[in-house]
């Protein structure tokens, strides 16, 4: 009766046995590891990757800081100028426009500067210094563009240059083909697409996130300009 008994635990002990046997430890790679295993070619392409990073975050962080500051208006400054205007006291209206640093005050200032000419004449000389302004605040924005649609390219160039050097290996070693040298070669390019789709995404977020704002500012920018025309249309002026 003892001997089916003995005979289990002698089955559950070798199936214990063969399990052991059969544990194998999954090796991992850093990053560092990925990125250094690719070659001169491939440290040079996220060598690459990183600069634009840096390049793209600067610029967004710089953009950013300057459209929220052009976006700030102070809810009285066109009431005061309307008052200004209306007490023929110009020269305080240029002086609170020069006291006020937002591409707003800039546009009226120009338009105060031609009171007294065509009304045409000073609508076309706020509209040229609203480009202006408009120029300043995209400053820096098409790189932002050109680095969103760069950065996958570049990636994908990384990721050929392996694939080609991989398949380089595979035929000169003729029929010996490591397939775990192949497949280290495979991964060690595809991080460089990584690379270049995660820089390319957020430069392209980053860079529709600016343009919203600035749309914004623009939109403020020809109210004012509106708002302003207006006073000077009024009658009696």
């Amino acid at each position: 009766m003892n001997i089916p008994f003995c005979q289990i635990n002698l089955s559950d002990q070798a199936a214990e046995a063969a399990t052991e046997g059969t544990e194998t430890t999954v090796e991992t790679l850093s990053i560092l590891e990925l990125i250094t295993s690719g070659g001169v070619g491939g440290i040079l392409i996220m060598l690459t990757l990183f600069v634009l990073s840096v390049i793209a975050v600067y610029i967004f962080v710089e953009r950013y800081m300057t459209i929220k500051k052009a976006a700030q208006e102070d809810v009285n400054f066109m009431n005061e100028i309307k008052d200004f205007i209306h007490d023929g006291k110009l020269e305080a209206a240029r002086s609170l426009c020069k006291n006020t640093p937002t591409p707003i005050a800039r546009m009226i200032e120009k338009g105060v500067n031609r009171i007294g000419k065509p009304l045409g004449d000073i609508a076309e000389a706020i509209e040229n210094t609203g480009k202006l302004e408009l120029f300043k605040l995209e400053k820096n924005l098409a790189t932002l563009a050109t680095i969103s649609g760069a950065a996958p390219m570049i990636g994908f160039l990384g990721t050929v240059i392996g694939m080609i050097l991989a398949f380089h290996e595979m035929a000169s070693a003729g029929g010996n083909i490591d397939v775990e040298m192949l497949a280290e070669g495979i991964y060690t390019a595809m991080v460089t697409t990584v690379a270049g789709l995660v820089v390319g995404i957020v430069a392209y977020i980053a860079y529709n996130l600016l343009v919203a704002k600035v749309e914004k500012v623009v939109f403020k920018m020809e109210a004012r300009t509106t708002e302003f025309m207006d006073i000077l249309n009024e009658p009696g002026k």
